[in-house]
């Protein structure tokens, strides 16, 4: 099972893909380094976080649009 994501997490990681959604894709490392680009997050931990759930999103919407459900 996987880890819930706190809502404040979530909201953001949904404000960042809608406002620079082109910015982000698949890959942790360049999401890292977006979300720490486009919001003010200090804590390492929830970037991280936030990244990861990005990443996680990406994924999701890459595989749906491979499956033609998009």
């Amino acid at each position: 099972m996987g880890r819930i994501k706190q809502s404040s997490q979530k909201s953001l990681a949904n404000k960042l893909m809608i406002g620079y959604g082109e910015e982000f894709s698949t890959d942790f490392n360049k999401n890292k380094e977006g979300v720490k680009k486009f919001s003010n997050v200090g804590s390492k931990t929830v970037r991280n976080k936030i990244a990861g759930y990005i990443s996680k999103v990406m994924k999701q919407r890459a595989k749906s649009a491979e499956l033609g459900q998009i």
